[in-house]
């Protein structure tokens, strides 16, 4: 018998590539959200670190005051910016999400395609060396016997 060929090898094969590529990509888009959080994390902790700063001071001028408040403002509008891009790219991670998980769902669906064909194969292989097998039986018996 000859062995198990799947004619849909390689769109089986460029179905992997589909998904590993998905797969990627979504890696990078979580990357992406997560230096997002970092850098509002690290923005949070300077803002912190100012604030601390600026109360150790004894005394505190009233132009100090104010850069702290022009200070704040920059982290605010920086914090909404990083919060506008967080949401965009969160979008982006959905839908890249939903992209890779169809792309995991046609994988999958040609590999159990494969994986019957391949059980299909094995038992007509598995019949084929029984026939064989029952043949050569009875040619052995019929010849033990003398019988033409």
């Amino acid at each position: 018998m000859n062995s198990f060929r799947f004619s849909l090898q390689r769109v089986l094969d460029w179905r992997l590539q589909q998904l590993e590529l998905e797969e990627e990509k979504l890696r990078q888009q979580n990357a992406a959200v997560a230096e997002l959080d970092r850098a509002r994390a690290a923005l949070a902790a300077e803002g912190i670190a100012a604030e601390i700063a600026v109360r150790g001071w004894n005394p505190v001028a009233g132009s100090e005051l104010a850069a702290l408040g022009d200070f704040r403002a920059g982290v605010r509008l920086q914090e909404a910016r990083i919060a506008r891009l967080r949401a965009a790219r969160e979008q982006d991670l959905v839908r890249q999400r939903q992209a890779m998980l169809e792309a995991r769902l046609r994988y999958r669906l040609l590999e159990r395609l494969r994986d019957r064909r391949l059980e299909e194969w094995r038992a007509a292989a598995a019949k084929e060396v029984e026939d064989f097998a029952a043949e050569r039986y009875l040619a052995q018996r019929i010849r033990s016997k003398g019988l033409p």
